[in-house]
């Protein structure tokens, strides 16, 4: 079998991509790898604190690697800080990185052009299917996930923090994937069927936070976000 790593988020497509490259028995998965915000030690863009993290890895019963970036950070030095925490693995016979990634052309493209540098290749178990597909193959599997993060410029607060189910997909505004693959929302999955038992969890809170940044053009933008802070029972 090929040596992997999955780039875990903890969310639903990534847990779906591992699910198929395990049934598949191609791949022996060596590794969850995931960048986290190292002040608060919550998951880049999902908000989830490292705790969390911990219990879904325990529960594969799979080590981690972790990459933890500050709050501001340059793409040349994420991608300096990648390199560097895929290297060892690498050095281990590692060749394969895993994704779950499903429509973003463009991201593909980087991530392998970036891959290739250090002899690696990206595997994409649920590349361009329908979104409604993966969900029902997500749900029939036995997976549960709960959403966490929330883009404003798409679905308003109450989104956040809702189980993500067949009802939730329902009330999801036109041109909004059921998937959130464009960065509308973005989940943490608290049960699957290769965890040894479901996470228990409840939403503390939900919290606002607005970030600056500057676009491609060099112009400033402001996004908002919802965040459910979510705890272990």
């Amino acid at each position: 079998m090929k040596k992997a790593i999955m780039n875990w988020s903890g969310g639903k497509d990534s847990a779906l991509a591992l699910w198929r490259i395990r049934q598949s028995g191609n791949y022996a998965v060596e590794t969850l790898l995931t960048t986290l915000n190292a002040t608060n030690r919550r998951i880049s863009m999902h908000g989830v604190s490292e705790k969390l993290l911990d219990e879904q890895a325990y529960r594969l019963g799979l080590p981690q690697t972790k990459l933890y970036l500050p709050e501001e950070s340059a793409m040349s030095d994420y991608e300096q800080r990648m390199a560097d925490a895929l290297q060892p693995l690498v050095d281990r016979g590692v060749t394969q990185a895993i994704f779950g990634d499903i429509f973003l052309e463009d991201l593909r493209q980087w991530r392998e052009d970036r891959l290739a540098k250090q002899g690696l290749t990206g595997v994409f178990p649920i590349w361009q299917m329908p979104s409604l597909q993966l969900l029902d193959e997500f749900w029939d599997a036995g997976f549960a996930t709960i959403v966490v993060s929330v883009n404003s410029q798409y679905l308003d607060k109450s989104f956040c923090g809702r189980v993500l189910d067949r009802a939730f997909v329902d009330e999801l505004p036109a041109g909004v994937d059921p998937c959130g693959e464009n960065g509308e929302f973005h989940t943490f999955v608290y049960q699957a069927p290769y965890f040894a038992e479901p996470i228990d969890i409840q939403v503390k809170d939900i919290v606002t936070k607005t970030y600056e940044f500057n676009t491609a053009t060099g112009e400033q933008q402001t996004s908002t976000y919802y965040f459910a802070d979510l705890q272990a029972l």
